[in-house]
């Protein structure tokens, strides 16, 4: 039946474009309005809502604006639930509602997209942020542990990643390089990482940001000190907030919560100590953790990926520029393409409030980091399979705090 649905949708869209063609005129970009009216775009959340100030609420109002703009049938859908089957329901609504590019923020997508996208091979599948370990673990049976075997869930379906779903993932040493580095020269000496779970992506912010601590330390010839741990989940909790009022009692200035809502852990803890601090990820968090926390200041910065940029480029290239087979089937590591202008790059730190800029390390300093970064006069290492070694910040590597 839902293939049935979506040829039936296929057809739909070739009348619709066709009779569009007769219509002429040019898009807000240049493009062919003809084309752009062919198409309709729906955001699907994953297991938060887009108040979320974080990964939905920022994809939604690019998909949105971008729809807008260019006169473009948008909507969003919320799951009822956190599971993948709660996921695909969403997009068979969708697709049985008639749209036809569906954009999916966050890891929490990798089964929907080996559940969906063979099923509607005329639907347009853009991810953010879901990599091909994830999609090629979410074809494999896990274990009671929730991590994937090496039994196919289903014995005739390998791993494969389709021709009409594209995935950007981020460069998250780079940023998390920026973040550590800004924070030692900002004059934090004690510093903290709380990462979510040890997979790919919280590992590269880490160790980024050993690596970002370590330069800048050693630039300043000092030496500074880090604990290293992991929550083990993607929230916080009672435990977890106890080892973080642990680490700030024992000198912990600032703390890198990487990984979902685990930020509440660190942030409960940095709120009863004068002084203690935490680094945002993903988007500029300094607006959500202010309002969770109910105190100013407590951010110093936060490491981020350019998710609004993709949204726009993607949906450019597929809705104004037909330009998908360019993408279609990839999974493509996002990061630096510029060192002139910070701005068009797909990781970074804010350039605004949500950074706490000093004389010690201002927004220009930022920018001439950025350019040794993209002129290749700073390397980062984007290996996970060892720890960084480091010669000026001292890591006491901890595990998983669960």
């Amino acid at each position: 039946m839902k293939k049935y649905i979506a040829l039936l949708l296929a057809l739909v869209m070739v009348f619709a474009l066709a009779a569009c063609g007769n219509k002429g005129g040019e898009s807000a970009d240049g493009g062919d309005a003809a084309e752009a009216e062919g198409y309709r775009v729906a955001m699907i959340t994953d297991y938060g809502d887009i108040t979320d100030q974080s990964f939905n609420q920022t994809t939604y109002e690019a998909s949105k604006a971008f729809c807008e703009k260019n006169d473009i049938d948008f909507t969003y859908y919320k799951p009822a639930g956190d599971s993948t089957a709660d996921r695909v329901a969403m997009v068979e609504k969708a697709v049985d509602e008639g749209y036809n590019v569906i954009v999916m923020p966050g890891f929490a997508f990798a089964g929907t997209i080996a559940a969906v996208q063979d099923e509607y091979p005329d639907v347009k599948f853009i991810a953010l942020d879901v990599s091909e370990y994830d999609i090629t673990s979410a074809f494999y049976k896990t274990d009671a542990d929730g991590n994937p075997t090496d039994e196919l869930l289903d014995p005739d379906n390998e791993p494969h990643i389709s021709d009409n779903v594209y995935s950007a993932v981020y460069k998250e040493e780079l940023c998390g390089y920026m973040a550590g580095y800004a924070a030692v020269m900002l004059g934090y000496e004690k510093l903290g990482f709380l990462g979510g779970m040890a997979v790919p992506a919280v590992q590269r912010y880490g160790y980024g940001f050993v690596q970002g601590c370590d330069a800048a330390a050693a630039k300043l010839e000092k030496t500074v000190s880090m604990k290293y741990a992991y929550g083990n989940q993607f929230f916080g909790d009672a435990d977890i907030t106890a080892a973080m009022d642990t680490w700030y009692a024992d000198g912990t200035q600032v703390v890198f919560a990487c990984g979902g809502g685990i930020f509440t852990s660190a942030v409960d803890a940095a709120k009863k100590v004068d002084g203690a601090k935490v680094i945002g990820v993903d988007v500029d968090q300094a607006g959500v953790i202010e309002k969770y926390a109910e105190v100013k200041g407590l951010t110093v910065t936060s490491a981020m990926k350019g998710l609004a940029a993709t949204v726009d480029t993607m949906l450019t290239e597929t809705v104004l520029n037909n330009n998908w087979t360019k993408f279609g089937g990839k999974v493509e590591s996002l990061g630096l393409v510029s060192g002139d202008d910070p701005s068009l790059n797909y990781v970074g730190i804010p350039t605004g409030d949500g950074t706490q800029w000093s004389d010690s390390f201002s927004v220009d300093d930022y920018n001439a980091l950025v350019k040794d970064m993209f002129d290749g006069k700073i390397k980062v290492s984007d290996s996970i399979d060892s720890e960084p070694e480091t010669t000026a910040c001292q890591v006491s590597w901890l595990g998983n705090i669960k």
